[in-house]
């Protein structure tokens, strides 16, 4: 009887180094940002304390602590996709680790690590509550970010039109909920609102049914509606808001964006948004696949 471990148990192994070769430094970096944000930086220069009389426990200001998650996972995504796509290209038989692994690798130490920052390093410290904010969404962007890690590696093209599609979800994503801003006292009257949430889901359906057509003339094979669906919430929750802090803030206060720039403040408006584009990448694929079923029977 052979004592050879089966091929299949040795590829799992690689994959579980991988994917701890990634989370450690991913977690570490991450949590260095975090640190370097609650801990170090002048609050009142990167939160904007008493920026319009905010205060540091206003709803606005709290939208500033979570959104360094999104913001950091912006990093990391980029830096990620890099990685991958040079290690494929440099790296004899290499194969991009699941991106649950590595998640899975990094949650705990960053749950601990992020709770143990901001709720004992300068002042004010963040209660649990607040905490646990930024975890989540730490949690969440960590899971968009490492989501495009295998398709830089082995299916760019792939990568490159999800992105593509992607920005077509981006208006609806961040404009539909421009109805709710009359009622906050913002200068925008209810017109000119249902305008912007109007034309968001115009610009969605030209978009897409451009690309899409574009891709069935040419053969073209299309990501799935995850894919275009995922894409959409990386430009828009991501990549967005590290740009706003990179490029939209003066040199010397390089504070992070509140949530409510990129939000709904209300959590029902924030859902009919996430449907409203996901039904349009869904009538999206429909769409294409019903062209290419035409084109084919012609």
């Amino acid at each position: 009887m052979s004592s050879r471990a089966p091929k299949n148990f040795w590829d799992a192994n690689e994959q579980k180094k991988m994917a701890l070769g990634y989370a450690a430094p991913i977690t570490l970096f991450i949590l260095a940002l975090i640190y370097k944000w609650f801990a170090v930086d002048d609050r009142y220069a990167i939160f904007l304390y008493n920026h319009m009389q905010a205060q540091p426990f206003d709803k606005v200001t709290v939208g500033r602590y979570w959104m360094t998650g999104l913001v950091a996972s912006a990093i990391v995504m980029l830096l990620y996709i890099a990685a991958n796509f040079l290690f494929a290209r440099v790296v004899k038989n290499y194969r991009a680790p699941d991106w649950r692994r590595v998640w899975v690798w990094c949650a705990a130490p960053l749950t601990l690590g992020i709770v143990i920052i901001t709720m004992t390093q300068n002042a004010p410290t963040m209660p649990l509550s607040i905490a646990l904010a930024i975890v989540l969404a730490t949690l969440i962007g960590l899971a968009l970010a490492l989501m495009p890690g295998a398709l830089a590696a082995h299916r760019l093209r792939e990568l490159i039109w999800s992105a593509i599609d992607g920005l077509g979800l981006v208006p609806i994503l961040l404009f539909l909920r421009a109805i709710e801003l009359p009622s906050r006292g913002l200068t925008i009257n209810f017109a000119t609102a249902n305008a912007f949430a109007i034309g968001s889901i115009i610009i969605g359906v030209v978009w897409l049914a451009s690309t899409n057509t574009f891709r069935v003339m040419r053969r073209i094979a299309s990501p799935s509606t995850s894919q275009v669906f995922v894409a959409g919430l990386g430009w828009s929750y991501l990549v967005l808001p590290l740009v706003h802090h990179i490029f939209a803030t003066p040199p010397d206060f390089k504070y992070i964006t509140t949530a409510y720039n990129f939000f709904a403040y209300e959590p029902m408006l924030q859902a009919v948004t996430f449907v409203t584009a996901a039904i349009l990448a869904i009538a999206a694929t429909n769409l294409r696949e019903r062209i290419f079923h035409q084109r084919g029977e012609s």
